[in-house]
């Protein structure tokens, strides 16, 4: 990080490399090119509820930090969605029909870790390098899911963000946010490094789906 580089744009530029391999990763570029299957879609939906029920578990421990709480909002939650997608996907008993692939576990398990420790950089590392996504490429993601397997509207909530009117300009605070943290160079560089961890597990989730789908051909 350099004097004159904001905390933000480094944090972008060190992560895009890992950014980008995750967003292609296989089975994500697959379902991407309408070469997935609807339980395909169902997996990563299931995935992703494992993951945001640890992520805003943990929001709740660090709503009253001075430097996590600026980045928690209503206007992101996930879950909700998250389950009444599920809902429409599986049915009613969608809980006892999904469970999470080993990485999902690690993921999970890192962000209790984090919650844990009270680390509020490490918090801000997930919820950065989950909820930028979702309001960046995870829009064009729903509406492809919701084109390629005739859902309309239904079964693709996490990907709608109806509290917030304009993406672009939330996420624009969001990175005056993180450049007013008061980390320093070392803090600066373990959150960097959290965020490029938090991305290979978004990868590794992804090879853990394309395995499971290999193993049930």
């Amino acid at each position: 990080m350099t004097a004159t580089s904001p905390f933000s744009t480094t944090l972008r530029e060190r992560s895009r490399a890992a950014h980008s391999g995750s967003e292609h990763a296989g089975f994500m570029a697959d379902l991407m090119r309408g070469q997935g299957t609807r339980e395909d879609y169902v997996a990563l939906v299931a995935q992703h509820w494992f993951i945001y029920e640890a992520l805003e578990a943990a929001a709740e421990t660090f709503a009253s930090d001075p430097i996590a709480a600026p980045f928690i909002t209503p206007k992101l939650t996930r879950l909700p969605a998250l389950e009444a997608d599920l809902e429409y996907l599986l049915g009613p008993d969608w809980r006892q029909r999904i469970s999470p692939v080993p990485t999902t576990g690690r993921y999970v398990a890192r962000i209790r870790e984090v919650q844990g420790a009270r680390w509020a950089g490490g918090f801000v590392a997930h919820h950065y390098t989950r909820y930028l996504g979702d309001l960046s490429g995870g829009q064009f993601i729903g509406k492809i899911m919701s084109r390629q397997f005739e859902l309309g509207t239904n079964g693709i909530g996490f990907y709608v963000f109806d509290e917030i009117a304009d993406p672009t300009a939330f996420k624009d605070v969001y990175r005056e946010q993180l450049d007013a943290a008061p980390w320093d160079a070392a803090e600066a560089e373990r959150v960097i490094a959290e965020v490029l961890d938090a991305y290979q597990l978004n990868t590794d989730l992804f090879v853990d789906l394309a395995a499971a789908k290999a193993a049930a051909a």
